[in-house]
């Protein structure tokens, strides 16, 4: 397989002298040295992991994780050079079997005749567990040093063996100043301003979403229109297309926005909830599954402190079902607004999960016999019902009868809070508790 790592010097035209083909902007633009990439400063620099690595010589098989266009391939490329490692360039998606051995072996000749090879391979977690532990031998021995690029969690998508192997970094979306950055530099390399104003500009790094690919790939579209002044904003959009935000409804990004949107509820935030809410729906997600989300959080979250909160997320949820989409969006943005506004406690979730494990801990023991039916005499003979109250008759209507199996300590499962309805609450569970104390010292 051909070294694929091109250095910058590579002439436009070949030996014959014809042109070459144009190149892409964002290809003309790929940075020479790990200095001239823009952001990642968290990985790349002096006192971060890379930087530390390539200090001490001491470079060691790595994943790294992040969105698309933040340069994983680019420092992928640059490790190479730097280290004076070959390079070598695998697909996962393209990449079998036969391949990655032919792969294998030219690297191994290649250690033995003194010199590594780096084997970046983009999309790894495409690879099966199968292929993925075919990586192990040739990492262990020093054959290969694998740069493995996902777009997906590797704790989720890579083995554990493979992943104590290799160092994950994670890579970050370009910020506004960093796709600034990226902007000028095409200007100066096209030798032109883009015909934008302030507002323009920045809507067109608001289209680039973090993807520093995307932004060179618009300012390409860009820098060729012919216009007389500087367009606004509106005409922009009009002219480009919004790169579509990175949501994957089975995937990673689906579960971290459900949880966004879950913790902005339970912190009283009722606009980062909207946020999240409306994220989840522009990115395609069933308004039905964030229906039956918003009822959950409504258990859990908030509960006895305010009980109508259940009422107003299933009447949402009818609502839904009833106007479809758009307009019944709007019955659960509301309950989003009332779920995050509403008092919140988990006194009852709390209280579930401990009676939950004190049921399994106390296995099969009985009800005490006082609160058994008994009807029949044999039960009656037995003590079945002997000396139960009948609490409609006892004082305040409370008897303060033990209904824990016999020689069980009785405990307390449920605390409610200060917040909302479980006030109330609170303070007929402080009352029954003197109540009972007060019959069984009488």
């Amino acid at each position: 397989m051909a070294d694929l790592f091109e250095t910058p010097s590579t002439s436009l035209a070949n030996a014959a002298g014809t042109p070459a083909a144009p190149r892409p902007l964002a290809d003309r633009l790929r940075p020479q040295a790990l200095r001239e990439v823009i952001g990642q400063q968290q990985i790349l620099g002096p006192e971060a992991p890379l930087g530390v690595m390539l200090a001490s010589g001491a470079l060691s098989s790595l994943v790294l994780w992040g969105p698309p266009g933040v340069g994983k391939t680019t420092i992928a490329r640059l490790l190479a050079a730097e280290t004076d490692l070959h390079f070598i360039q695998l697909s996962a998606i393209f990449t079998g079997v036969q391949e990655l051995r032919k792969v294998f072996e030219s690297a191994k000749i290649r250690h033995q005749n003194g010199q590594g090879t780096l084997l970046f391979v983009d999309e790894i977690h495409r690879f099966n567990k199968a292929q993925q532990d075919g990586f192990l031998p040739y990492m262990e021995d020093g054959t290969i040093l694998l740069v493995g690029a996902t777009t997906e969690n590797p704790s989720f998508e890579l083995n554990a063996a493979l992943l104590s192997r290799a160092q994950v970094l994670v890579l970050e979306r370009l910020s506004e100043a960093e796709l600034e950055q990226l902007c000028a530099r095409a200007e100066t390399e096209l030798g032109l301003e883009l015909p934008l104003t302030a507002s323009a500009r920045s809507a067109l790094f608001e289209m680039a979403d973090g993807d520093g690919r995307t932004l060179l790939n618009l300012v390409e579209q860009a820098a060729g229109w012919r216009v007389a002044a500087p367009l606004e904003r509106e005409a922009l959009t009009k002219r480009l297309m919004r790169r579509a935000a990175k949501y994957d409804k089975s995937g990673e990004e689906h579960y971290n926005l459900i949880s966004a949107l879950h913790k902005s509820i339970r912190g009283s935030d009722p606009d980062a909830a909207l946020y999240w809410f409306c994220r989840m729906l522009e990115g395609g997600e069933d308004p039905r599954y964030l229906s039956r989300r918003l009822l959950r959080m409504a258990v859990e979250d908030i509960a006895l402190a305010d009980p109508q909160a259940q009422s107003i997320c299933l009447h949402a949820w009818e609502t839904y079902e009833r106007l479809g989409s758009p307009e019944g969006e709007l019955a659960l943005a509301q309950a989003v607004i009332y779920l995050a506004l509403a008092p919140k406690t988990n006194a009852g979730y709390v209280a579930y999960k401990t009676a939950r494990a004190a049921a399994r801990k106390s296995g099969s023991a009985p009800p005490p016999k006082h609160i058994l039916n008994a009807p029949t005499q044999m039960m009656q003979d037995q003590g079945y019902g002997s000396g139960y109250s009948y609490d409609h008759d006892a004082e305040d209507g409370f008897s303060g009868q033990n209904y824990f199996p016999d020689g069980m300590n009785r405990p307390q499962f449920y605390a409610p809070v200060e917040r909302g309805y479980e006030r109330d609450l609170k303070k007929r569970v402080d009352y029954f508790a003197k109540l009972r104390a007060k019959r069984q010292d009488g």
